[in-house]
């Protein structure tokens, strides 16, 4: 599964801390072959203790991406491969198909 996270919301100031992160704008892609599958949400960030802030011109995309999965948490994670999965086999194995007719 492929991760965008580089999208992000963030607080002016808050607590003394310029830039401070609360809420990712995230996309999920995953491919088998030439089948694809996306996602995209967005997932808010808990900043009510800020002991460990990072300022923003040294927070990575690695980073943000485990601060969602961490704060969706594992099911959550889990639920959404599978969803990509699902989706995948549907392309593969469509059980309804759109047909135009002739006249």
């Amino acid at each position: 599964m492929e991760w965008n996270v580089k999208t992000v919301d963030a607080h002016p100031n808050e607590e003394g801390h310029d830039d401070v992160i609360y809420n990712v704008h995230w996309s999920v892609s995953k491919v088998d072959g030439e089948y694809s599958a996306s996602s995209y949400g967005t997932q808010s960030i808990d900043t009510s203790d800020l002991s460990n802030f990072k300022p923003f011109d040294e927070v990575t995309s690695e980073m943000v991406k485990g601060w969602v999965i961490d704060a969706m948490g594992e099911e959550e994670v889990a639920n959404l491969e599978a969803n990509l999965d699902s989706q995948i086999e549907n392309e593969k194995n469509p059980t309804s198909i759109t047909k135009t007719l002739d006249s």
